[in-house]
C-alpha cells in the first residue's frame, strides 16, 4: 500500500543512494530504505542520531532489508529510542521490529485514530496508516528525550496528519521533519487526518525557530530554512489562488479543478492532489470564501461565496 505522504509537485534531483547509512552530520547518520516510488521519491530517510546511546528516527518500512541494514549501522552500540513522526506504513512499522531485535524504547506520536467521517476523504485512508504501530512513550509538544550526552525534543505539527511530530535537535541546531517540510516536493494533505489549515500554523511555528538545517524522511536536507518556508507558503497561497479562480471559471467539483491545475502532472498523483485540493477547499469553507452543499467531500459541489 503506498503511503498518501507524498505531493503533487515537480521531482528536485535526487542525491540521495541506497548504501550503508552514511555520516551526514557530526551526530547525526542516514540510511535510506528501499520502497522508491511516486509517493516516497527515493524511500523513506532513516536517522540514526548520538553516538554510544543512540536514537532512530523514522524506521520506516517493514522490510527485513532496511531493517538488518540499521541494525549493521548501530553495531555495538546501545539503541535506546526509536522515534516516529507520524503513522504512515512507509515509517513506523518497523519500530516493532527494532524493538524486538534490541528491546529500544518506541516513542513519539500518538497511534492513528480513525474518523468517524471516511467518506469525507475517500475510502482506504485507513489503510495507508500503521495500524498496529503502538508506543511505548506518547510524546506532547514540547517533551524531551536524552539520548547519551544529546537530547531530542518533540514538536507537535499537525497537518499533514493530526498526528505529526518533528523533533529537534539543539546541538546542531537540526530538525527532523518527518513529512512536513520536504525539499523535494510539497506534502499531501489529505483530510479528514489531515487539514490544512493546521498544516499551515505548523508552517508557522517553524518560521519563528532558528533551526540550520531541515532532515526530511524523503529526499536531500533543507539547507536554508527561513527562505524555503517562505517559498513553501508562497506555494500553498497560489494553489489557494488557483482554486478560487478555477470556481470563479464555473469549475464546481475537485474533479475539475484538479484536472485544470494539475494539468501536466502525473496522473499517478492526481488523487493525492484532489485530497490537497479538498483540504484547501475545507480551509477556504471555513474562512467563509467558498460555499458547499453539505458536508465537504471529494464529490461534492463547491462555488465561489456570494459578496
Amino acid at each position: 500500500m503506498r503511503s498518501l505522504c507524498r505531493s503533487e509537485g515537480p521531482v528536485i534531483r535526487a542525491e540521495t543512494t541506497r548504501a550503508a547509512a552514511a555520516q551526514v552530520s557530526p551526530l547525526t547518520r542516514r540510511a535510506l530504505a528501499p520502497n522508491p516510488g511516486p509517493f516516497t521519491f527515493t524511500g523513506t530517510c532513516s536517522y540514526i542520531v548520538g553516538s554510544g546511546d543512540v536514537a532512530i528516527i523514522d524506521p520506516g518500512p517493514d522490510d527485513p532489508r532496511h531493517i538488518e541494514a540499521l541494525l549493521a549501522a548501530i553495531g555495538g552500540e546501545r539503541l535506546r529510542y526509536v522515534l516516529v513522526t507520524h503513522t504512515h506504513r512507509d515509517h513506523s512499522p518497523a519500530a516493532r521490529l527494532l524493538k524486538e531485535a534490541t528491546g529500544a524504547t518506541i516513542a513519539g506520536c500518538a497511534p492513528y485514530a480513525p474518523c468517524d467521517s471516511a467518506s469525507v476523504g475517500g475510502p482506504n485512508l485507513d489503510a495507508v496508516h500503521d495500524l498496529a504501530y503502538a508506543p511505548d512513550i506518547v510524546l506532547k509538544d514540547g517533551d524531551a528525550l536524552p539520548v547519551g550526552d544529546i537530547s531530542l525534543l518533540a514538536l507537535a505539527t499537525p497537518g499533514h496528519t493530526a498526528n505529526h511530530l518533528c523533533f529537534a535537535l539543539a546541538e546542531e541546531q537540526a530538525l527532523f521533519t518527518g513529512d512536513h517540510v520536504m525539499a523535494w516536493a510539497t506534502t499531501v494533505i489529505a483530510p479528514p487526518d489531515g487539514s490544512m489549515r493546521d498544516y499551515l500554523t505548523s508552517v508557522e511555528r517553524l518560521r519563528r525557530r532558528d533551526d540550520h538545517i531541515y532532515w526530511p524522511a524523503h529526499g536531500e536536507p533543507v539547507r536554508d530554512p527561513p527562505r524555503f518556508l517562505r517559498a513553501l507558503i508562497h506555494h500553498r497561497r497560489a494553489r489557494e489562488a488557483a482554486i478560487l479562480q478555477r470556481l470563479e471559471a464555473g469549475d464546481e467539483t475537485i474533479a475539475e479543478i484538479v484536472a485544470h491545475i494539475y494539468e501536466g502532472v502525473d496522473k499517478r498523483l492526481h488523487p493525492a492532489a484532489a485530497m490537497t485540493a479538498l483540504a484547501h477547499l475545507e480551509d477556504l469553507i471555513a474562512r467563509e470564501l467558498v460555499d458547499c452543499a453539505g458536508q465537504p467531500f471529494l464529490q461534492a459541489r463547491f462555488r465561489l461565496r456570494l459578496v
